[in-house]
């Protein structure tokens, strides 16, 4: 019997002839991100622009702070009757409220008056340089801003009771006198002309918070521009 095979030299199958796998590269490390360590200027805020008249330089005039033909507060609206800006400021009061505003630096005294079934409401808004002044005049107020006639509006709230009020915001701040048309004297517990003066004054905060607003959103484009 005849029988046929192979026998290879080594004594058995031997990994040692496969082939050496190639070194693969190593992995790269992930790069870190960096970051500036300079913090980005924050946003302006639109009170602190309407703090002092360094910042605050938008034109400003009777027409630009009451621009809309009704000031409206919820369901109430009251048609804009006439409008007027001096450098005066005196000119523009009656009694005490002139000494007040001068002695305490009034650069501008800008007038409005609203009108709404038989009740007027002028309001007077002085311009100082900066918060200080304007809250001072407010604390030391006396009456009265002097109301302003015309657009249909007769002289009014002269020699008889009427309603008054102060406020400020900013570097400005605000007076009322509200009454009636008529002439008729307001009580104590009168509430259409209080409203009024309420709703009028209101109307003006949101206006003047309005300019900062603009002038807010201006210098914040502006600085993005120029990153």
């Amino acid at each position: 019997m005849v029988s046929s095979g192979h026998k290879d030299s080594g004594g058995g199958d031997s990994a040692g002839g496969l082939p050496t796998p190639q070194d693969l590269p190593s992995e790269s490390a992930t790069p870190e991100p960096t970051f500036s360590n300079v913090a980005p200027p924050a946003p302006p805020k639109p009170l602190d622009i309407i703090s002092s008249a360094r910042r605050d330089k938008a034109p400003l005039s009777a027409a630009s702070l009451f621009p809309d033909k009704r000031a409206a507060k919820d369901d109430r609206s009251y048609a804009k009757a006439a409008s007027a800006s001096t450098t005066s400021c005196a000119a523009a009061t009656q009694g005490a409220l002139g000494s007040v505003l001068v002695n305490n630096g009034c650069r501008k005294l800008l007038r409005a008056t609203f009108t709404r079934d038989g009740v007027a409401v002028t309001v007077g808004v002085a311009v100082f340089d900066g918060k200080a002044a304007a809250e001072k005049a407010k604390d030391r107020y006396q009456p009265n801003i002097a109301s302003l006639s015309g657009g249909g509006v007769p002289v009014f709230c002269r020699r008889t009771a009427c309603q008054s009020s102060a406020n400020a915001i900013g570097r400005y701040a605000y007076f009322t006198i509200s009454g009636y048309t008529s002439g008729k004297a307001v009580t104590s517990s009168d509430t259409a002309t209080l409203q009024a003066g309420r709703d009028v004054a209101d109307y003006t905060f949101r206006r003047i918070l309005a300019r900062g607003n603009a002038q807010a959103s201006a210098e914040a484009a502006s600085a993005a521009a120029t990153d």
